[in-house]
């Protein structure tokens, strides 16, 4: 048998510039490049072995510097999602705190069923050093690390004590991130001696190997069911979820939607599954939903949902789809997400059921009178998002505007990105998007940070695109360090942050729960009160964006705003910031909507004591899991 001589880390590096995916006849290189930040623990492994190809075999599995350990794991796991999850980023950091740094980012990609590869180096596997620098000691085990924090937030987890493992775990590895199910975050911790070890490799180890991402069709009697239920509905409505976008699935649906005639709304991760202005197509649903969409599926007979996990900002907390006898047909390739709600499931490949379904209910449509009535609906939603792109509110814009200053200047396949805050909610309801990939918002974690990383990372992935990073100032305090990756890579992004000196979401929150906005300002600690109700900080965000290399832009007003983001668009080399203050007190329109969040039940403060009842009013509207609220 042949074999190659390497070390551990060499092996792995070498095997995962040799991964490919394919669907539909087209191949994919699996993993486009590595993101790394060296410590004791990866320098000499991975941080070697990555040298030494580059060195040989440039290109192959292309190495870029990250600032942040998380960030670097978001900035991966937006490259996988903007690439439908046909490719990705291996992410590798050193043994501690390096390592633990990544565990968000890991929960991120799991949470939101998007392949990411994490390399973490470990402690000594032979143990001749214990402890070693930023080793845990338990009581315990000697064989637990920080790293096995790693294991419930990974699809698939396993820690190479031997060189003899290391081929089980690649493929084990690789199996689940390329599976369309299961995939999600995957770690593979790395004993810092055993990365440096050699060993013998069988050479088919490094063959190129071609993973084929399957289209699951759907079984004839799941499809029979479904299709039934659907030809008896009166009030049908389709919810588009992300599923739909990575099946590559929104040409079938929108030849689907056209032959019926059912309405279309989207969560957060399908926004863009149809242009917001097709005739089916009614907005944003839920909690951060529209007026258009949240009626129809207050009086929704039948709910289509395609490629979504019913979160409770999708179910507005189970409220939303409030009409007695309501039946949901749930087609989704997994069968976790199928079985929700009691619906008629339908395991399957979204493109692949849509065109079964089209078939089957072939001739059939909503009533007109239906279609009236949705559709005059989101025309009235349209306008009321026109106004809010033009309240002409003084002396600081409100968030619609400058919302609405992005969206006008952007061309139709740029990509806005966001994750935290008010700007998501605002995002999902205002929007108006123009192409399936053109709307990527982290709504599944909703992490503060993920902007600018995500941003970079959907930049790296669609360099044809121009990316708008909306960013308010709580997340950007957060996580801002990728722009200096941006930087060194000369990788354009546009952020556009937003000044609200303070928390704006959570500041709502708070006052809508009663909690007056406790703890959500920026401001200095008053000596009269004891509180932080003082004077505003003076903090600079745009000097300190500056202070990183990145070209700013200073704004005030919309008109001033708009004259900034298409210098913004016609600057080149690197990143660009756009810092505009904003007036965080003017909400974006209301469609009425619920999401659950526990009030106190007693208080001696009168504003939480009548949120507590406005509370209860909205729990008498919720759904059980198997009845209607009210049974």
């Amino acid at each position: 048998m042949a074999v190659l001589r390497l070390s551990v880390a060499q092996a792995t590096v070498r095997f995962l510039a040799r991964q490919y995916s394919q669907r539909d006849g087209t191949e994919h290189k699996l993993f486009a490049g590595c993101f790394g930040i060296f410590g004791h623990g990866n320098v000499a492994g991975l941080g070697q072995a990555l040298l030494e190809a580059e060195l040989a075999e440039p290109g192959a599995l292309r190495y870029h510097q990250a600032r942040n350990e998380q960030g670097m794991v978001h900035a991966a796991t937006a490259f996988a999602r903007m690439r439908n999850r046909l490719s990705t980023m291996a992410c590798t950091a050193s043994i501690g705190p390096g390592a633990t740094n990544m565990v968000t980012g890991a929960a991120l990609a799991t949470i939101n069923r998007l392949p990411v590869l994490l390399l973490p180096g470990d402690v000594f596997a032979t143990r001749v050093s214990a402890p070693v620098l930023q080793e845990l000691e338990s009581p315990a085990g000697y064989d637990i690390s920080v790293n096995d924090v790693f294991r419930p937030v990974s699809r698939f987890f396993d820690r190479v004590w031997r060189p003899e493992q290391l081929p089980a775990a690649l493929l084990g590895a690789v199996r689940v991130l390329t599976d369309p199910v299961e995939t999600g975050a995957v770690t593979i911790a790395l004993p810092q001696d055993v990365q440096a070890q050699a060993y013998d490799w069988p050479v088919e180890l490094f063959d190129r190997r071609v993973w084929h991402v399957p289209r699951p069709e759907p079984e004839p009697a799941a499809l029979a069911r479904a299709v039934a239920v659907l030809r008896a509905a009166r009030r049908p409505l389709i919810v588009a979820g992300g599923g739909v976008g990575y099946s590559e699935a929104t040409g079938a649906l929108r030849a689907f939607v056209e032959a019926t005639g059912i309405p279309v709304a989207e969560t957060q991760a399908g926004k863009g599954s149809l242009r917001y202005d097709h005739p089916q197509a009614i907005g944003a649903v839920g909690s951060t939903g529209t007026t258009a969409a949240n009626a129809i599926a207050r009086d929704a007979d039948v709910v289509l949902g395609i490629g979504t996990r019913y979160s409770d900002f999708t179910t507005a907390s189970r409220t939303v789809f409030a009409a007695p006898g309501v039946r949901f047909v749930n087609l989704n390739v997994a069968a976790l997400d199928a079985a929700k709600h009691s619906g008629a499931g339908l395991v399957a490949d979204a493109r692949q059921a849509l065109l079964a379904l089209a078939a089957a209910l072939a001739g059939w449509s909503v009533p007109a009178e239906y279609r009236q009535r949705y559709q005059a609906l989101a025309a009235a939603w349209d306008a009321t998002v026109t106004r809010a792109y033009a309240l002409g509110h003084g002396p600081l814009p409100a968030q619609s505007e400058v919302i609405g200053a992005v969206n006008e200047v952007s061309q139709p396949r740029d990509v806005v990105v966001c994750a935290a805050g008010s700007m998501p909610g605002d995002l999902h309801k205002l929007w108006r998007t123009r192409d399936p990939k053109g709307y990527h918002v982290e709504y599944g974690y909703s992490c503060m940070g993920y902007e600018i990383a995500g941003g970079l990372g959907v930049r790296m992935a669609a360099p044809d695109r121009d990316v708008y990073v909306m960013v308010g100032d709580g997340s950007y305090l957060m996580m801002a360090q990728e722009l200096v990756t941006a930087v060194q890579e000369g990788i354009k992004i546009i952020v556009v942050l937003v000044q609200n000196h303070g928390f704006a979401s959570i500041g709502a929150l708070s006052q809508e729960l009663g909690a007056q906005r406790f703890g959500t300002a920026y401001r200095f600690r008053d000596p009269g009160t004891g509180r932080l109700d003082g004077d505003t900080l003076p903090v600079d965000l745009a000097a300190n964006a500056a202070s990183l290399g990145v070209r700013v832009l200073r704004v005030d007003g919309v008109t001033a705003l708009r004259e900034a983001l298409q210098q913004a668009r016609a600057h080149t080399g690197g990143p660009v910031l756009v810092h505009v203050e904003a007036d965080p007190l003017v909400a974006a329109p209301d469609s009425g909507s619920w999401w659950d969040v526990p009030v106190p039940e007693v208080s001696t403060l009168d504003s939480t004591r009548q949120a507590h009842q406005a509370y209860l009013g909205h729990k008498e509207r919720q759904r059980g899991y198997l009845r209607p609220a009210g049974d």
